[in-house]
Formats: structure tokens, C-alpha cells, sequence
């Protein structure tokens, strides 16, 4: 099994962060866990995807009102998943631990499994981000080449340009193929050892999975006809898979951010150090972006403070902020979400070349839209 390890030892940085994000909650009386505007925002969601549904298959809208609504739809399932199911596998959509279970499970509701997400995400990904070998979240081999040492096709040059489609398939992908073939090889990702599901597991993979399969696919055949179907649900999963994607990958995948090999043996920095360093934010300045993607622009906030709600991370984005300008610790911003995504499609263009060895930015802060906050 490869590892890799960090040395906390030598950096007092993510002691004195905690305790003054601490002391905001404490001086506040707030809990750090979402509260009763969470759960209002996730109801009004999920109803709106469940209205969206209702209309689809029963409904059976023309055409040109029919493929807007697949539209909205695939959008609102990615939502759910920014602010239901990633707070709540995090367990910090709620105080209540039945309710944040709840919460994480939304992604059964959305074709995926929370046990494998869970395990993949906050362990792999949280702890080793952007580690070739060990973050599985930028392990998109052989398609696409996001990290310096992985290798390169001759297909890569134009990976600036098809990852929109590659984007928009994941979803499917993920339903379809990724998790069973997890369920059966009882691996997380390539590198992880083998761990059988427990019978309660099981039950909950297949149960969900063939609801999952009723609700978005014998249901609505059944209504509007295989034709119809097919098309609804191919927009619907490709606006998903894209949203989802994308999000996530203006997190890490983008100029500024810095990338490691496990060939590199144990980090010379502390894990809060190399978070903040292979992390980005965008648009933070948006309150409705912030709405809309569950927080997910604070993402050097979120990888800090997992068990945070993301309705806090506006106001600990402060003292994170303060205490990377006080150490000399680069905080990766982008002024908005379009330049973070035109810097997301360099960084692809940039590692599709042959002569490229390392993913280095070929525009400066101030015309490519990145603040470095900290930075001396």
C-alpha cells in the first residue's frame, strides 16, 4: 500500500488558526454545524428537484420546454449535492448526527453510494490532496492528464478542449461503472486495500441503486416513451456531471495551486500548510454563489475546517486569511468563477504539452484574475 506522511512538528500555524476559529464560535454562542437555514435551503431544493421531476414524467412536456426543465433539473441535482449530501457526509449539515447520516445519504437518492464517496473523498482526497498516486480526485488517467507525473498521451494537447464531454459523462460514469466496480473489487481506488462491505452495506448499494434505476429509468419510459427518456436523461446527467465537476475542480486543479508526487517522501510542511498551498477559492465575494454551491468557492476554508458548515466559512475565511499573511503562506483566490474556470482550461492546455514538466502558470496574478494572499 503506498503512503505518505507529513511533518506537524515544526509549524505552530494550524494551532493558533483553530483556536482562534474556536473562539469565534465560543465568543458567537454558534454551533459550528449548520443550523435551521441549512435545512430550509436543502428542503427548498430537494422540492424543486422532486416538482421538476413530477413535471418530466408526468406531465410530458413539449420539446422546447422539456429540455430547459432536464436543464434545471440536472442543475438542482448538483445543488443537492453542494449543500445536502457533501455537508452532511462531512457531518456538518447538522449538530444532529442522525439527521447529517440523513444528509449523506442524499447521494443514493442521486444514483452514487455515500459509503464509497465518503471513504474517497474525505479520507483519500481531504488528506492527501493533490498527491499523485494517493488523491484518486485528480486521478483521471488515461483521459486526461492533471498532475505533472502522470503520463502523457498524445491525445493530452487537446484535453483543453474535450473536457467538457468528459466532464459531462462523469455522472454516469460514476453510476454506472465507478461504483460497481468498487462494490465488486472491494477497492476505493487503485492504490487502497481491499475492504469488504459489511451485509448492511450491501443491502443499501443495491437497494438504492435499484430505486435509483426505477425512478430515472423504468419510470420514465414507461411515461414518456424510451426516446424521450433518453434524451431527458442525458441532459440531465450531463448538466449534472458537468456542475459537479467543475466545481470541484477549480478547488485544485488550477494555476497557483501547487501539485506533489509520493515520490517525494515525507512533506517538509504540515498537512493545514500543504492544504492551504494545493487549495484555491473563487468568487468569494458572491453571496449567491456562495448559496448555490454550498461554500464549495471557500474550498482552502472547507479543506481546512471539513467539519464546519459551509454557512460559517465566509466568516473564518478571515482569520484564515490573517493568519496565512502573518507565516508567509500563500492564500490562492480567484476574483471570480470565470477566471478560475479560464485558469482551470490552462492548466489542462499546459500539461497536454510535451515540453511542459511541470505544471508552471504562463500568466502572473494580477492578469489572471489569482490573488496570493501572503505571499512574500
Amino acid at each position: 500500500m503506498i503512503t505518505h506522511s507529513f511533518d506537524n512538528s515544526k509549524s505552530s500555524f494550524f494551532t493558533t488558526l483553530k483556536q482562534r476559529v474556536s473562539n469565534h464560535f465560543t465568543t458567537k454562542g454558534i454551533h459550528e454545524a449548520g443550523n435551521h437555514k441549512i435545512v430550509i435551503k436543502g428542503l427548498v431544493l430537494v422540492s424543486a428537484a422532486a416538482a421538476l421531476y413530477v413535471v418530466l414524467v408526468f406531465f410530458t412536456p413539449a420539446p422546447w420546454l422539456g429540455v430547459p426543465l432536464c436543464v434545471l433539473l440536472g442543475l438542482a441535482l448538483a445543488l443537492i449535492g453542494f449543500n445536502v449530501m457533501h455537508d452532511g457526509g462531512h457531518q456538518s449539515f447538522s449538530k444532529h448526527p442522525l439527521l447529517n447520516k440523513v444528509a449523506a445519504h442524499f447521494l443514493n437518492v442521486l444514483g452514487g453510494t455515500a459509503h464509497f464517496w465518503q471513504a474517497k473523498h474525505n479520507i483519500n482526497h481531504h488528506t492527501y490532496t493533490n498527491i499523485e498516486g494517493l488523491d484518486s480526485d485528480i486521478d483521471v488517467k488515461p483521459f486526461m492528464r492533471l498532475h505533472a507525473d502522470q503520463p502523457l498521451k498524445r491525445y493530452h494537447r487537446f484535453q483543453h478542449i474535450y473536457w467538457v464531454v468528459l466532464y459531462g459523462i462523469s455522472y454516469i460514469v460514476w453510476i454506472f461503472y465507478e461504483d460497481f466496480k468498487k462494490y465488486f473489487s472491494g477497492r476505493i481506488s487503485a492504490t487502497a486495500p481491499k475492504k469488504k462491505l459489511t451485509i448492511g452495506q450491501q443491502t443499501i448499494f443495491w437497494v438504492t441503486k435499484l430505486m435509483y434505476v426505477f425512478l430515472y429509468v423504468v419510470l420514465p419510459i414507461a411515461f414518456i416513451g424510451w426516446v424521450s427518456w433518453l434524451v431527458g436523461f442525458l441532459v440531465i446527467t450531463f448538466v449534472c456531471g458537468v456542475v459537479i465537476s467543475i466545481v470541484f475542480q477549480l478547488a485544485h486543479v488550477v494555476e497557483g495551486t501547487h501539485f506533489h508526487s509520493i515520490a517525494d517522501g515525507t512533506s517538509k510542511t504540515d498537512w493545514a500548510i500543504h492544504q492551504v498551498r494545493s487549495t484555491a477559492n473563487f468568487q468569494t465575494e458572491s453571496r449567491v454563489l456562495h448559496w448555490l454551491l454550498g461554500g464549495l468557492n471557500f474550498q482552502i476554508e472547507h479543506h481546512l475546517f471539513p467539519r464546519v458548515s459551509h454557512i460559517h466559512y465566509p466568516a473564518i475565511s478571515r482569520y484564515v486569511k490573517q493568519a496565512c499573511g502573518e507565516r508567509g503562506i500563500v492564500y490562492n483566490e480567484y476574483k471570480s468563477m470565470y477566471g478560475a474556470v479560464a485558469s482551470h482550461i490552462r492548466h489542462l492546455y499546459q500539461l497536454g504539452r510535451p515540453a511542459i514538466l511541470h505544471a508552471i502558470p504562463t500568466t502572473t496574478p494580477e492578469n489572471s484574475g489569482l490573488s496570493q494572499y501572503g505571499s512574500r
